[in-house]
């Protein structure tokens, strides 16, 4: 089952020439989840030929405009291309004031069911589920409720073991019940134990988004042996006095987290549009974090 994140925007504040604002795809075999929604998300979902229909689930960090201010757009394009599914809307509260305000003042409604989910961002808790991956709240330390994401597959299938199967002749209509765990009872009453006719199956895997924060302690046994963590690195060091005062995180103290979390996988984003060039980002993150990651924007990384 394939795990991947297309960066669709990994820009701070101000879109520019060079970076969009903060919004990515999670694709978990072939599912998509939504994260933020900057300015722009839609023209960046259609470059990158993501089919708008196929979200169900927008999971949004805090409500300052570079995370969530392409939304309202995207939500009246579904309707105007006729989206009749539903769609969850998860997001500090304040954001379906915001939504229902739009909609009143310009006289616009949407044909779909549409729901809207407040997340407590002051506590780590699941909230929400389906039949492929757990999301969790990942309480942050920014200027305004700030809320990041950790996304955990769910446990596997272990495989068939084919060759052990065929070599006891075991029928088809029985495969679904061996990979959920059953025994098999052979016609002259033989039990054939689960362990035998199956093969363990492939590692879940999990991807932690942290977008906006300071540098913040208590998120590192929330986000512990995470597969990959995308972290903001607003800053260099050398503006490590402004990344407090703003409560951003700098590249070090990015990498700083994911070191200590122990994540194998660390991807740098929601760079200032200070910064033309990213190579101190990476340079200052190297020196905590073996082989750290740039966001790219129209890039796929697997987790």
């Amino acid at each position: 089952m394939a795990f991947r994140v297309l960066i669709l925007g990994c820009g701070s504040a101000i879109p520019t020439s060079r970076r969009h604002p903060s919004a990515q795809i999670v694709s978990v075999d072939e599912k998509y989840y939504l994260i933020d929604c900057g300015e722009g998300t839609q023209s960046r979902l259609r470059e990158n030929k993501i089919k708008f229909q196929r979200i169900e689930q927008i999971f949004i960090s805090h409500l300052h405009g570079d995370h969530y201010l392409g939304l309202i757009g995207l939500l009246q394009t579904m309707h105007l291309l006729g989206r009749t599914k539903p769609i969850t809307v998860f997001a500090p509260g304040g954001l379906k004031k915001i939504i229902d305000t739009h909609f009143e003042i310009s006289g616009h409604h949407i044909n779909y069911p549409l729901t809207i989910e407040t997340v407590d961002t002051e506590k780590h808790l699941k909230i929400f589920e389906d039949t492929k991956i757990e999301v969790y709240s990942l309480p942050l330390d920014h200027r305004v409720p700030c809320s990041g994401y950790l996304i955990k597959e769910k446990q596997k299938l272990p495989h068939l073991n084919i060759e052990k199967i065929k070599a006891l002749n075991i029928p088809v209509a029985y495969f679904n019940s061996i990979k959920n765990g059953k025994d098999y009872q052979m016609p002259d009453g033989t039990i054939i134990k689960n362990e035998e006719l199956t093969l363990p199956a492939e590692k879940s895997k999990s991807y932690a988004y942290c977008s906006d924060t300071a540098y913040y302690e208590p998120l590192i046994e929330q986000i512990k042996n995470t597969d990959t963590l995308y972290h903001e690195a607003t800053f260099t060091d050398e503006l490590s006095d402004r990344a407090l005062q703003t409560k951003h995180s700098t590249a070090k103290q990015a990498a700083t987290i994911a070191f200590k979390s122990n994540v194998k996988q660390l991807i740098l984003g929601h760079f200032s549009n200070r910064y033309a060039q990213l190579t101190n980002h990476l340079a200052e993150a190297k020196e905590i974090f073996e082989n750290p990651l740039l966001a790219e924007e129209g890039k796929w990384f697997d987790v």
